[in-house]
Formats: structure tokens, sequence, C-alpha cells
């Protein structure tokens, strides 16, 4: 059985087909938050700060840390704000961090301060990318998160994603890094522009289970891009997904409806036995009128397996973490 480990300072999160499902805090994101950019720019962290908190009591498994606020000479100004931002997070939580960003001399930066065994993200099947970080990943012994697209772009056909993340889990064999730390990447498409995205995912999930027996991730938001009530459709999609085979995925662990759907699908997939954290988290559930929630239920602290985007919103598009 295919298992992905992770680990901070104090703490080892499995990833893997008999786990619980990963979630990965997608806050800690500059993309698409405006005034969270305009914070960090100034060296104000008061933000990350709250989303790092608050992201782990919500029940995320891990957190996704990115700095990418400027396109402007990120070579230069990434790699030291990357660093700062993760000793800032890694200090106030004690779950397992993704290294996340397109720049590498800022994952290289990073991977020297990080604690445990971070998730590197992200190399693409693009030979520039697999030279520069496939041999960061043998040199820190991390995963690293294989995205499905190379210098041709991001092909609609299911059968030419599979050939890419084949090739990059054959490219890191050649550095001596094994499948188990390959996390790939099927990318999720919008579901409204693309009325077949949801099965191209289910289709590839499956051939990346049983031929290439990697673990995987997405950036789930994605799939309800320039839809109204996205997180309707984000929760119906998160049970069926992890019945096809995801096991992880950059989402917002605070939308309680989300989460919710995470922790069932946990349930009916068989990795929470005997439903002990379903029963932990929502014993004192009750339902207000009309059938609401009364309340959001607190997760279970250290027992719940908790769009990304950061580096890679820029390289496969989709909506990074909102305001």
């Amino acid at each position: 059985m295919t298992r992905t480990i992770v680990a901070s300072a104090t703490r080892e999160i499995v990833i893997g087909f008999d786990q619980p499902f990963c979630v990965i805090g997608e806050r800690i994101n500059p993309t698409g938050r405006k005034k969270l950019a305009a914070e960090m720019q100034v060296g104000n962290f008061e933000t990350v700060i709250k989303d790092a908190l608050e992201q782990v009591a919500a029940g995320a498994t891990m957190l996704d840390v990115n700095a990418g606020v400027t396109s402007v000479n990120p070579n230069e100004t990434e790699p030291g704000l990357l660093v700062q931002t993760l000793e800032i997070v890694q200090g106030l939580v004690d779950v397992p961090l993704s290294i996340d960003s397109s720049v590498t001399a800022a994952i290289e930066a990073a991977l020297k301060v990080a604690k445990g065994r971070p998730l590197v993200n992200s190399v693409t099947g693009e030979e520039e990318k697999l030279e520069a970080i496939l041999p960061l990943c043998k040199k820190y012994d991390v995963p690293v998160v294989a995205i499905s697209n190379d210098e041709t772009g991001i092909s609609m056909d299911p059968d030419v994603r599979f050939a890419v993340a084949k090739k990059i889990v054959e490219r890191a064999a050649d550095y001596g890094i094994k499948p188990e730390d390959i996390v790939v990447d099927p990318l999720v498409m919008p579901i409204g522009a693309l009325g077949d995205a949801g099965r191209q995912v289910f289709q590839l999930l499956y051939r990346l289970r049983n031929e290439l027996k990697v673990n995987t991730t997405c950036g789930l938001s994605n799939i309800s891009f320039g839809l109204p009530h996205r997180h309707g459709i984000n929760a119906g999609f998160i049970p069926m997904v992890i019945g096809a085979g995801m096991t992880s995925a950059i989402m917002n662990p605070c939308r309680p409806q989300e989460m919710e759907a995470v922790r069932a699908a946990n349930v009916l997939n068989g990795t929470d036995p005997n439903c002990s954290n379903w029963i932990m988290t929502y014993r004192d559930y009750k339902p207000a009128e009309g059938g609401a929630a009364a309340q959001s239920p607190a997760p279970a602290a250290s027992g719940d397996r908790p769009a990304r985007r950061g580096g890679r919103a820029a390289r496969v598009g989709g909506g990074g973490a909102s305001e």
C-alpha cells in the first residue's frame, strides 16, 4: 500500500489509500487575496497567523504555505519572504507543511529551514522544472506534488495527462525518488467550462492508483470556479473524488459544509474506524429550524484528518483562496 510520509518537527502524517483524507489548508496564499499580499509585502503577518491557527482548529491535516506576492523579480523577493512565512507558521502549529512556490530558489531556501518532512509543491513535466526540483527533493529527502502538465500546456485528454504523470514518476526514479514520494495532481478543471471535467478526474484517478500506484492531490475548489454557490459543488465533489481514489486536496478547511463532506467520506470509505472521529465531532450537533445546523461543530482536535493555489495558480489556472 502506497504511503507518503510528511512530518512537522513533532507530528507525522501518512497520506495513503487506507488513511483518512488529507486536507491541506489553502489559506496562507496571497494569490487572489490583495489584502494578504499587501500585508505580507510590508512584513505584516497578522492574517497569516490568524489563517494558520483557524485552519488547524477547523481540521486541516497540513497547511500549504505560499509567499508569491508579486511577479516582479520573484527570484529576488520570494525566497526571503517564503522563509520568513514558513518559520512563523511552523512556530505556531504542529501540522506538516507544504512549501508552495514556482520559484526554485524559494523552494530551496525554505527546505533549508523547514522542520520535519514537508511536501514540495510542486514540479511539472517540463524539463527545466524536472531538472531543478527533483534533485532538491532527493537532497532533502522530501515528497513532491507532480502536476500533470508539461511544455505543451494542459491537455484536455486524460490519457495525455496520465502520460505526463508517468513521465514525472519515471524521471523521479532516475534520481532515486520512490513512487510513494510523488503525489500526483491530475489537474481539476472548472466544470462550468468543461462539462466532463469531473469524469476526466475520476478516470485519471483510477489509473493513477492502479497503474502508477501513487497518491494524489488537487486544487479542489477549481471544480466550481465561475459557478454560483461554489461550496455546494465542492461539497458534492469531495466524496465522489475520494471514492474515485483521491487521497488529499488543497482546500479551505474553514468551510463547514466541505469539511462535513470530508468526514462523511472518511466514514463511508472505511478510514474512520468505528465512526469515532465523526461521533467525536458531531455528538453535540443540533439542527436549527429549517434543517440547517445550529452551529458549526468544533472538529476533533488531533484525530481529524485534515484552492490552492499559489505558485501553481499561474501555471495551471483556477481560483486561489478568496478574501
